[in-house]
């Protein structure tokens, strides 16, 4: 059998609940693993994400993945051959609490670095993020970029890549990284200081407040419709080698004023938009190289961004009490 077929394996999502996790859990199912085990502390994630997910089988465990017994004991329990890590904390978070949002990225990857290494499963994929590399020293940027992260969620990022390719090398472990640039699109949190920018903008309109853009709103990101990452992450998850990692982007960049503009657009929106002060540690700018992934899976066509947007103001307008 092929070390990285996902037909009939017992796969454990970390982190299954939460935005990324849970289209991935969905996408997953459609390609026929034999047991999908869900692991998440609920943090960010919803339950309600993985509802589609639950009615077809899939087995919900709330708790924590930084506790290595836990891990040790459903991966034992379910027999798992497969983990995909997207466990972390959002980015926001490390203005609030610096230290953790560190050490989750660094410490949920170890303890399953280790296991791993005492063969409690075969295949390790990871999450990692474009923050990793900070602003670019030049674009696209490729997987050769250096990391020069510029908040301690990056560089937990980045010092969990590392780590793992250094296990890669001492004990020859199928594990690696996948990259994603900005995600957006249905089920990103859109409430309190953690939400992301693009529901947090579709959830003022909607209330009725006035749209904001921090600092000149020329900063750019290259953003990635979820579906498209999860759907591009399996195409690639059988051919990707041992420690190497991938960019999992559009190689565009979009503005956020684009953004805002663009939802203003979608939403029909006819009020001001607000300016408010820049914020530290923002990185100025992103477009990630997709010369790799395509190398691998082909051309691919990612959802356009208009598109991307309706889809996501439609998910928000159903969950936003």
């Amino acid at each position: 059998m092929n070390r990285r077929s996902l037909t009939n394996r017992n796969v454990l999502v970390i982190g299954g609940a939460g935005f990324i996790g849970s289209h991935l859990v969905d996408k997953l199912i459609a390609e026929k693993v034999r047991k999908i085990i869900i692991i998440d502390n609920l943090f960010i994630g919803k339950k309600e994400n993985i509802t589609h997910a639950l009615d077809n089988g899939a087995v919900f465990h709330i708790d924590d993945a930084e506790n290595q017994e836990i891990l040790s004991y459903l991966i034992e329990k379910h027999n798992i051959d497969i983990v995909f890590n997207c466990a972390t904390k959002a980015l926001n978070y490390s203005f609030i609490n610096p230290s953790h949002a560190f050490l989750t990225n660094v410490i949920v990857l170890k303890n399953l670095l280790e296991l791993q290494r005492k063969k409690a499963f075969q295949t390790l994929c990871h999450f990692s993020s474009s923050e990793a590399y900070g602003s670019a020293q030049y674009k696209p940027i490729d997987e050769q970029h250096p990391l020069i992260p510029e908040t301690t969620y990056a560089a937990g990022k980045a010092s969990a890549d590392l780590m793992l390719q250094s296990y890669v090398n001492m004990f020859d472990l199928d594990a690696f990284i996948f990259r994603p640039f900005n995600n957006y699109g249905p089920r990103q949190n859109f409430e309190g200081p953690l939400a992301g920018v693009v529901p947090v903008t579709i959830k003022k309109i909607l209330k009725g407040e006035a749209p904001e853009i921090h600092g000149s709103g020329q900063q750019t990101r290259d953003y990635i419709f979820v579906e498209d990452t999860v759907d591009l992450v399996l195409k690639a998850f059988p051919l990707i080698s041992p420690g190497d990692v991938v960019n999992i982007s559009t190689d565009q960049q979009i503005s956020i004023q684009y953004v805002v503009e663009t939802i203003v657009d979608v939403m029909e929106y006819q009020g001001t938009i607000m300016k408010k002060p820049g914020r530290k540690a923002d990185v100025k700018s992103h477009r990630g190289s997709t010369c790799k992934l395509e190398k691998m899976v082909g051309t691919y066509n990612p959802t356009p961004f208009k598109e991307g947007i309706s889809a996501t103001v439609n998910w928000v307008k159903k969950h936003v009490t």
